[in-house]
């Protein structure tokens, strides 16, 4: 097989994401699990997006002549998160995800990213040992969870959509928890107006950028992610991703009626700083 690596362009989403939805969809089938990406024309739509953004970098591989996969790079803060990567089912186990995997990482360190993260299923054990293998350590375990937002507030914890005055306040919240800022994903969440602050003591101590598989939120304390999922009226995709390791917030969840959809794992390479609160990642880190 004569395999080339090149970037991936706009007209390049049809046919990525195409595969992206087979793929995610086979293992899925095979672990009796609902797929991350519901139907080909939503896996099109996300892939039309990130290969329109600059804050992501893509990477097509082609296989004699034929494009068989893609990966990308979240490029919006200097932590950088990888995905979705996706091969064509029909030329997986030989070795193309590898040169997705190698090629990102590569573009991560010719920027000197100090960090590189990802989520990875954790019923997809080939994903597992390949990150693994290439230097990814496991962080958390995550439970994607799924079911109507609990209804209340949490007293002291006032909730509201973010405004543009806040981003600093936001940014200053996430470094205390990561020790880094998610500001370029912020930015976006504003811009398409899903983004959540939560106020306590007469300041912002928690946000969201939404409550969804694709979003990630912060906050000093369980509380503040607790008003925050309860603003939500749904989430979005497959659902929000809580740390079981955390493990209040996670039973404080489940004895609210959100169910465990699947569990995946937080891998890492390079720079990382165990949460000093609370948080929930997005599906990318």
């Amino acid at each position: 097989m004569d395999l080339k690596l090149r970037p991936g362009k706009p007209e390049d989403a049809e046919t990525c994401g195409r595969i992206c939805y087979e793929a995610f969809a086979a293992i899925a089938r095979q672990q009796n699990f609902p797929p991350d990406v519901p139907s080909p024309e939503a896996a099109v739509g996300l892939l039309s997006m990130m290969l329109g953004h600059p804050g992501f970098y893509s990477v097509v591989a082609e296989a004699d002549g034929h494009v068989v996969g893609s990966n990308f790079l979240d490029e919006r803060s200097r932590i950088v998160g990888v995905g979705p990567i996706t091969v064509d089912p029909a030329v997986q186990d030989g070795g193309i995800g590898r040169a997705l995997m190698q090629d990102v990482i590569r573009r991560a360190t010719q920027r000197t990213a100090p960090g590189i993260r990802l989520l990875q299923s954790a019923y997809h054990n080939r994903s597992l040992s390949l990150y693994a293998k290439l230097g990814f350590q496991v962080r958390d375990q995550l439970a994607c969870m799924q079911g109507a937002p609990p209804k209340g507030m949490i007293s002291g914890y006032e909730t509201r959509r973010a405004e543009p005055a806040d981003i600093e306040a936001c940014n200053a919240v996430c470094r205390h928890v990561h020790g880094h800022d998610r500001a370029g994903e912020l930015t976006d969440a504003l811009a398409q107006n899903t983004a959540l602050v939560v106020e306590h003591d007469g300041r912002i101590s928690g946000y969201a950028t939404d409550l969804a598989f694709s979003a990630h939120a912060v906050g000093e304390s369980n509380e503040e992610l607790k008003a925050l999922i309860m603003a939500a009226d749904a989430f979005g995709g497959p659902g929000i991703l809580v740390p079981t390791t955390n493990a209040d917030l996670f039973r404080w969840c489940l004895e609210r009626g959100l169910r465990v959809m699947q569990l995946l794992t937080l891998m890492t390479v390079g720079l990382y700083s165990p949460p000093h609160g609370a948080y929930l990642p997005s599906i990318l880190y």
